[in-house]
Order: C-alpha cells, then sequence, then structure tokens
C-alpha cells in the first residue's frame, strides 16, 4: 500500500500529495477514501491492531501453558511494528494514546488482560507488573524497530531482555509503584 510506504518514509510528516503520488492517483481518490491525514493514520494503525488482535485471541484461548501465550503475542506485537514501519513510525511520534475504534481498544484490552492474569496466576509473570505496562513495552519495542544498532533486527535482542524482565522468576525486587 502506498500510504504505508510513504509514511515508513516520513512518518507523521507524511502528506497526502506524496501517498497519491505513490499510488499514481489523484489526491482527490485518496481523500475520498481518508477525508484526513489522521483518518489515514488511523486506519494503518486499526489495520496493525487489527491482526495483533487475531493472535492475541488465539493465544487467549490456549489451555496448555499462559507464559507461552503471553510470549507469544508479544512477539507477534513486536513482528507487526518490525514489519511494518508506516505503523512503527506512526506509533514513535504518538503522544497519547492511539485513535482507535473504541470495540477494538476494548477487545484488545480485555483479550491482553486475560493474558496477563492467566500468566501471572500461573505464577510466570512477575505479580507487579500490570496491563498498562504491556502496551508501554511494546511502544518501547515499536521504537527499537526504527533505531539504528550495530546488530541486524536488534530489536528480537531488546524484546528478549525486556522478556527476561517480565518473568516472575527473573524478579530482583518489587518494580516502583509511584
Amino acid at each position: 500500500m502506498a500510504a504505508r510506504e510513504v509514511f515508513a518514509e516520513h512518518g507523521r510528516e507524511a502528506q497526502m500529495d506524496d501517498v497519491a503520488r505513490r499510488a499514481q492517483v489523484g489526491v482527490g481518490t485518496v481523500y475520498r477514501h481518508f477525508p484526513t491525514k489522521e483518518a489515514l493514520i488511523d486506519a494503518l494503525v486499526a489495520e496493525a491492531f487489527t491482526r495483533l488482535l487475531v493472535v492475541a485471541k488465539e493465544q487467549a484461548q490456549r489451555d496448555d501453558d499462559p507464559w507461552d501465550a503471553l510470549v507469544t503475542t508479544l512477539w507477534a506485537g513486536a513482528e507487526i511494528l518490525a514489519g511494518d514501519r508506516a505503523v512503527s513510525a506512526i506509533m514513535s511520534e504518538v503522544y497519547g494514546p492511539v485513535n482507535v475504534d473504541l470495540d477494538l481498544q476494548l477487545e484488545m484490552h480485555e483479550t491482553t488482560n486475560k493474558l496477563v492474569e492467566r500468566a501471572r496466576e500461573a505464577g510466570a509473570l512477575r505479580p507487579d507488573v500490570h496491563l498498562d505496562d504491556i502496551p508501554m513495552v511494546m511502544c518501547g519495542i515499536g521504537m527499537a524497530t526504527c533505531k539504528p544498532h550495530n546488530v541486524p533486527d536488534a530489536w528480537r535482542r531488546h524484546l528478549a531482555i525486556v522478556l527476561d524482565g517480565l518473568r516472575a522468576v527473573n524478579a530482583s525486587g518489587p518494580l516502583p509503584s509511584s
């Protein structure tokens, strides 16, 4: 998709004219589908969230290993961010919550909460990890997918380090609470 390529290159600074040029259509065509740049950004982000929700829901249905279900979901989210430079660039520049359909947000929240609670109840996830920690961690990993590093795909290393920190057995003490 042309929009993805343009936003991957320019982040939120991308212009609708650039998207139209890349798609080889008139700018009016782009505006007919997306009345504003923000609407286009929202659509790109919503599509990525929808892809992640499919994985999260599959993992939430598992009954074998709650930690692996959570980890599989986090890896899928990181893969989506690493594979979609447009969404990574957009998310790295967003201050505050993203503008995604409320139903999609609620479903993602409920599904992620189920994954977190199950992993915590199994004793695999640190007991002091909050649901809100997960999107923040993933935002950090998303930013890492865009940063230069001397190791190719360094975000994989970063996620592995973060996952080790989330494990209950690796906790060196309680997390700061304020």
